[in-house]
């Protein structure tokens, strides 16, 4: 309780030296009988101070109706049928346009969509043709030097032959002159 009287006589202070910076502007002097009220305060000026102004704060007790009090709205000006008609009017422009902005921005979005599908799609061929080719060239070179291993091991094949038959020609020869 205490806490909150405190708290608000705080606020108050803070408006009421806003007030008193603005209303010293004006006068250099505050009237004796001056008394203001702000709310639930009385403010009365004391005329004690020589360097300054004084001011004398008095809160009014919490009161214990806890209803907070309502603003008054101010009266709404009466629509004529044509004022109102234009302001659906208006309404109704506005949200095709919305629509319209709505529509735009899914176009776009499914027209960009199908870009990039479309260049996924382009580098994936190209993708696979470059590894195709690549793939081709590999088997090529593969297919070659399988070819010109097995030319080698005919190669060798023959040399070991036809070494195989100059030794049983020559075995044969020496056989005939030994016996």
């Amino acid at each position: 309780m205490i806490f909150s009287i405190f708290k608000a006589y705080k606020e108050k202070m803070k408006e009421l030296s806003m007030l008193s910076l603005i209303c010293s502007c004006f006068y250099s002097q505050p009237h004796p009988n001056t008394i203001s009220k702000f709310g639930d305060m009385e403010v009365k000026p004391i005329n004690k101070r020589a360097s300054g102004q004084a001011f004398e704060v008095i809160l009014k007790p919490q009161s214990t109706d806890l209803t907070p009090e309502q603003p008054i709205s101010p009266k709404k000006k009466e629509i004529s049928l044509e004022e109102l008609q234009q302001q659906l009017d208006a309404a109704e422009d506005r949200r095709k346009s919305q629509e319209m902005q709505l529509l735009q921005q899914l176009a776009e979005k499914q027209q960009h969509r199908r870009i990039v599908l479309h260049r996924a799609i382009v580098d994936n061929c190209d993708f696979s043709r470059t590894t195709e080719r690549k793939l081709n060239q590999k088997m090529e070179i593969c297919n070659e030097n399988r070819k010109a291993h097995i030319a080698a091991l005919k190669d060798r094949l023959r040399e070991k032959e036809r070494h195989a038959a100059e030794v049983r020609r020559n075995k044969v020869l020496r056989e005939e002159l030994s016996g």
